[in-house]
């Protein structure tokens, strides 16, 4: 067994040897909250030698203006010392990076990529130093990846059990208690919620797999049963609707069948609709074949072109009539069409004049769409992927990803969902523009369908904030609402009575 935290970190002061292997790694930064993004850049740094020390910026470098932002040095240190690949903490508190570098000597100092075009003068000393004795200055964000390998390493308990560990963990450090959220949930049906976006029908097909077939190489399937639900921005309406806040939904839909069945189950579940029908295109239609839990593969049945002027004018001016009586809108943009750019600006205005908030979110898994035509929204609610897609960059860290799209939308919150790593939220001090961040783990290692995941988090944090939660207090319930829903098949809304009996139950493990 290697050794404890406790005893991976030292302080400057108490360093006695010259402690660089052969092949030292040296990496240095606050650390203030651990999440992917730093597991990423850490591993990757240990990948390049034998030992990795990581030094922390110890509380007396931090600016006095700034230090209530930061957690102390021993808890900073305390949580790089937990992850595995780190052999060392040294904590700098009041000695600067080149005093370590000039006293350890390591082969390879390891900065983020963001240092390479912009890096900060309180640095230059240290890299001069190591690349004067023959080392090396290697900038990274570690390896971008949008899937987990932790399956690899432990059992499915396990790592249930350390994301738990973890999401206590990040609820104490923002002081929310059970309680909290229980008394947000109780406020829910205060609020009052427009949802606009594009309707999905998802329609699940159980089969038996027979074998593959002599002919050719395809494998054959015997349908059993099949079953249809209310998806895309249709499902978000209905996840808010059983949260129990008031929901209005404002969407396009087909001259068909399904657009009857959408209009039926919505109602039945309470959702005030508003649809403007276009008969140019179907409503949006999506099959997936299953063999118990497992999909083997998707068939869709859409159109793609923008809605026609004479539609966009309807929407819009529904738009206008009930966004006097919300207290928030969410935008979801499955890149179907329905939410145009000039919805998007009307949105905005609709906003600003009557002090509502606006949150947007968009899907392109197989489809392309861009989150940062969104600006001065609320919160985004985008994926690492989607982030990347917005900015054209697929190098940088995480964090320098978010912080980016933050300042080019004009955001005042972002949640970036990292698949089974769980989700980094951020908020934007008012104050001081002091950007805070919190990772929330994804509470269930072995889900049954993951398609609703985002959706039922956009709903709960959603609902949340405009109950007066603040955005950690809403990640908290919306990380456990997504729990929920990923442990059944198809899209089913979570009703407030399921998410306070989870939290609950949550408090006891």
């Amino acid at each position: 067994m290697g050794p404890s935290h406790s005893q991976k970190i030292i302080a400057f002061t108490e360093i006695q040897n010259n402690i660089s292997a052969k092949k030292s790694v040296l990496c240095y930064g606050h650390f203030n909250v651990i999440h992917p993004g730093h597991i990423r850049f850490l591993q990757y740094a240990r990948s390049l030698g034998l030992h990795l020390t990581v030094a922390v910026i110890g509380d007396s470098l931090i600016p006095s203006a700034a230090k209530k932002r930061y957690f102390s040095q021993g808890d900073r240190a305390d949580g790089v010392a937990a992850i595995q690949y780190v052999d060392k903490v040294i904590i700098l508190d009041g000695f600067s990076l080149n005093d370590l570098v000039s006293k350890i000597t390591p082969k390879i100092l390891v900065l983020g990529k963001e240092f390479e075009k912009n890096r900060e003068l309180d640095l230059h000393p240290a890299i001069e130093n190591i690349e004067k004795n023959g080392g090396k200055i290697v900038y990274h964000a570690g390896e971008v990846h949008y899937s987990s390998a932790d399956f690899l390493h432990s059992s499915t308990q396990d790592i249930e059990d350390e994301r738990h560990e973890m999401f206590h963990d990040a609820c104490r450090r923002q002081s929310i208690g059970a309680k909290t959220l229980v008394d947000r949930i109780g406020k829910f049906q205060k609020s009052r919620i427009l949802v606009l976006g594009d309707t999905i029908v998802d329609q699940y097909v159980a089969c038996d797999a027979i074998g593959m077939s002599a002919e050719a190489p395809v494998l054959v399937v015997k349908e059993i049963e099949a079953r249809e639900f209310v998806g895309g921005a249709g499902v978000v309406a209905a996840h808010v609707r059983a949260l129990g806040a008031s929901c209005t939904f404002l969407s396009v839909l087909g001259n068909d069948d399904n657009a009857k069945f959408v209009k039926q189950d919505l109602e039945k579940q309470g959702v005030t609709t508003y649809f403007v029908t276009d008969p140019s295109r179907p409503t949006t239609f999506k099959i997936r074949y299953m063999v118990d839990n497992q999909k083997l593969f998707r068939v869709s049945r859409l159109k793609e072109h923008t809605i026609e002027q004479s539609i966009e004018d309807e929407l819009i001016s529904q738009l206008n009539i009930l966004a006097p009586e919300v207290d928030g809108i969410l935008v979801c943009d499955f890149v179907y069409g329905v939410v145009t750019s000039r919805v998007i600006k009307e949105i905005e205005r609709l906003a600003s004049k009557h002090k509502i908030l606006i949150f947007g979110d968009v899907q392109c898994s197989s489809q392309v769409g861009n989150i940062a035509k969104f600006e001065n929204f609320d919160l985004l609610c985008p994926t690492e992927r989607e982030a990347r897609i917005a900015l054209g960059n697929q190098h940088d860290g995480v964090e320098w990803v978010a912080n980016k799209l933050l300042t080019q939308t004009g955001s005042k919150n972002l949640i970036v969902k990292l698949g089974a790593e769980g989700f980094i939220a951020y908020t934007k001090e008012a104050t001081d523009d002091f950007i805070s961040r919190e990772h929330f783990p994804a509470l269930v290692s072995n889900p049954l369908d993951v398609a609703g995941a985002g959706d039922s988090l956009l709903a709960a944090v959603a609902v949340s904030m405009c109950s007066g939660a603040t955005l950690m207090e809403a990640s908290a319930l919306g990380a456990c609402m997504a729990a929920i829903a990923v442990q059944t098949i198809g899209n089913i809304p979570v009703t407030h009575q399921k998410l306070i009996n989870y939290i609950q139950e949550m408090e006891k493990l």
